[in-house]
C-alpha cells in the first residue's frame, strides 16, 4: 500500500472514531436524575461501564491511529517497535496502526 493510500485509511478511521467517541462523551453527560427504583438504578449504573470501557477502547485506539500518522510523517511506519523488521503488507493492510511485526506481537 502507499503511503497516500494508508494515510487516507488512518485519516477515515480516526474521523469514525472521533465521531463514536463524541457520541460516546454525549451519552454520558446525560442530565437524567438517578432512578428511584434499585432495578432501574443497576441497568443505569451498568449502562454508566459499558459507556465508559467503550470509550476506553476508542480513545486507546485513537491514539494507535495518531502514533501511526506520526510514524508515516517520520518515515518510521511499517518498522516495528521490537526487532526493527519490516512488520508486512498483510498485518499492516488488516491493521494499519500495528507497531510490532507478527514475530513480536
Amino acid at each position: 500500500m502507499e503511503t497516500n493510500e494508508v494515510r487516507q485509511k488512518l485519516e477515515r478511521m480516526k474521523m469514525v472514531l472521533i465521531d463514536r467517541i463524541q457520541r460516546i462523551e454525549s451519552d454520558k453527560k446525560r442530565d437524567e436524575p438517578i432512578p428511584q427504583d434499585f432495578a432501574e438504578q443497576a441497568v443505569a449504573v451498568e449502562n454508566d461501564e459499558v459507556l465508559d470501557a467503550l470509550d476506553e477502547v476508542e480513545l486507546k485506539e485513537l491514539k494507535q491511529i495518531n502514533l501511526a500518522l506520526a510514524a508515516l510523517d517520520n518515515g518510521t511506519y511499517g518498522t516495528c517497535t521490537e526487532c526493527d523488521n519490516g512488520i508486512g503488507d498483510k498485518r499492516l493492510s488488516a491493521l494499519p496502526f500495528a507497531t510490532k511485526c507478527i514475530n513480536c506481537v
